[in-house]
């Protein structure tokens, strides 16, 4: 992928939206001239789900780092604060964005499927899928990606070594951090599998049982590892002694993996999704994700409405049926496109988006039963997201996961990590839905070697006056949360309302509209009653977004971090 100069995007922005050539024009000058009295924020944003990862981020900046620098800060020690949703025994996405040449990418550190993985894995005698198998314990995890994700950050676009980036959470594992109201109530849902794997009990819990907020975790064991891959690279994971430890340990567990597995695994990069809505181009996450490609695809149904100046009963419904149509198509296209061919370029056309809007009553909701392409679907969180601007202008918007909280809650003896549950991000079963109620088919069904499809949203919004980053955990929610956020966006506001707004989702089965409290008020929901919607308000709410902007006419640079829990921080300095 080359560089994306201005010319570029003002001929992709005059294809989508056929704007007048001579008042483009004179409107790109007067933007080129703006920006060259502001080429660089001269202020870092950093938004995370933890103040001790925003502030290890800030750390390596006032050291001489970059955003790709406090980018492995920010993770590595995320991967010690909040084992709840992120770690080294699990993987992510970085999309990054260089402000020198404006190129853009996406690094795929996603966990894989090891060797031994088949199909039918996780079925017993009469091909049921055995949830236990697929969700708890070591057989539930996929090759972890994070470490090698990590050392490709720092060789191709950070300007520090990989050792020195990571030595807040070196520091932070081995001093100890305090249990927040996050690890506290996650565990207390966890604690029943923790307690299944001694090690996990050991490290995670307070004379056996739930810690209370404030008690203090040191993981040594963690330390050392981060030790050996500051010493010796990824290798010093993958490889070597702290591999050996891992794979003894999952393997007398009844797990599957091999050293061979390890060695193996490779980081990849990937060309992001692109498309405008309104005057801006949306940056997102390409396959394995299925995230980027439900983004363009539920703006394209929606770029004819004036979606934020419509009712709110009626931007609901459109909102709602554009989401059962994307949902509708990840069930059935998406996979890792090394393994599937997926239609990327009919998926995220305007023409394709046009039929599906046409099949939309303005009046009255579509059952999800009604859509074409599958007539199999049966009746019926964890991760982390963090999102920095540095005072170049440099951007990383980076979703990390382990799945469900604290993964598959198994830690290798020695190692001070828990392994994810990712390979029930695969289709266990087709048709059959996974921990977050998801379907899948055969793109998404388990292969040796296979990248499990994902939700995960990383997004950049570039335009003449603004540019932003968004992400949020939250399982199947993850792509409507980031939709709310970038139409909030669109409406002018800033990322302190982006990760505060209440929130609704559909994901076409169940055939229901979720809502945390606040976002409907009840006549709304009876007036989407009325047009065929189940809606389901509920108390509980929902992800943990971070956002950050800078705004190119003012110079200003804002972050936002979701209020949802105490423990998350952004700060602008």
């Amino acid at each position: 992928m080359g560089k994306i100069q201005a010319p570029d995007r003002a001929g992709y922005r005059l294809i989508f939206k056929g704007l007048n050539r001579v008042l483009f024009c004179l409107l790109l000058v007067a933007a080129s001239t703006l920006l060259a009295a502001s080429e660089k924020p001269g202020k870092a944003a950093i938004a995370s789900a933890h103040f001790m990862a925003t502030e290890a981020g800030h750390e390596i900046l006032a050291r001489g780092g970059n955003a790709f620098d406090a980018a492995i800060a920010v993770s590595a020690a995320l991967a010690v604060v909040e084992p709840t949703s992120s770690g080294i025994g699990g993987g992510g996405f970085w999309l990054v964005h260089r402000a020198e040449d404006g190129f853009e990418t996406m690094i795929d550190a996603r966990e894989q499927a090891p060797a031994a993985a088949h199909k039918d894995m996780y079925l017993d005698e009469e091909g049921n899928v055995v949830r236990d198998l697929a969700v708890n314990g070591p057989l539930a995890g996929g090759i972890p990606g994070e470490i090698a994700g990590l050392q490709h950050l720092a060789d191709h676009y950070g300007r520090l070594p990989l050792a020195a980036s990571l030595q807040p959470a070196i520091r932070i594992a081995r001093e100890g951090f305090p249990v927040d109201d996050k690890f506290h109530a996650l565990m207390n849902y966890r604690i029943d599998v923790i307690k299944r794997w001694p090690a996990a009990a050991e490290a995670y819990l307070a004379d056996g049982e739930l810690p209370p907020v404030g008690h203090i975790i040191r993981l040594p064991d963690l330390a050392w590892v981060l030790e050996n891959v500051a010493e010796h690279g990824a290798k010093g994971f993958y490889t070597g002694p702290v591999a050996e430890r891992v794979i003894e340990g999952v393997r007398a567990a009844g797990g599957i993996w091999t050293m061979e597995d390890l060695a193996s695994y490779t980081v990849k990069e990937r060309d992001p999704i692109r498309t405008m809505y309104g005057d801006y181009e949306l940056v997102t996450a390409p396959p394995p994700s299925s995230g980027g490609v439900a983004i363009a695809e539920i703006l394209n149904i929606l770029e004819p409405y004036p979606i934020n100046e419509l009712d709110p009963v009626l931007r609901t419904h459109l909102i709602v049926e554009a989401m059962r149509r994307a949902y509708r198509d990840r069930a059935i296209y998406l996979g890792d496109p090394d393994f599937v061919d997926i239609p990327v370029e009919m998926l995220t056309s305007q023409f394709y988006a046009d039929g599906l809007r046409a099949s939309i009553r303005p009046d009255r909701a579509t059952p999800s039963s009604m859509l074409a392409g599958n007539d199999q679907v049966p009746e019926g969180t964890d991760t982390t997201h963090f999102s920095i601007i540095d005072a170049e202008g440099n951007m990383v918007a980076a979703t990390l996961t382990v799945n469900t909280p604290f993964g598959s809650c198994f830690m290798p003896p020695g190692t001070g990590f828990v392994v994810n549950n990712e390979m029930d991000d695969f289709s266990a079963k087709e048709g059959e839905p996974n921990a977050y109620g998801l379907i899948g088919f055969v793109a998404n069904e388990i292969q040796p070697f296979k990248r499990p499809l994902s939700s995960m949203t990383p997004t950049f919004m570039i335009g003449e006056d603004k540019r932003a980053v968004i992400g949020t955990p939250g399982g199947s929610r993850i792509i409507t949360m980031v939709l709310l956020g970038i139409l909030d966006f669109m409406r002018g506001n800033e990322p302190e309302s982006w990760v505060a707004l209440p929130r609704f989702h559909h994901q076409y089965v169940p055939d229901k509209v979720s809502a945390e409290s606040g976002a409907f008020t009840p006549g709304q929901v009876e007036a989407l009653q009325a047009m065929g919607h189940e809606v389901e308000v509920r108390e509980r709410t929902w992800g943990n977004m971070h956002g950050a902007m800078w705004n190119l006419e003012t110079g200003e640079v804002t972050a936002g971090s979701d209020p949802r829990w105490s423990s998350g921080r952004a700060i602008v300095k």
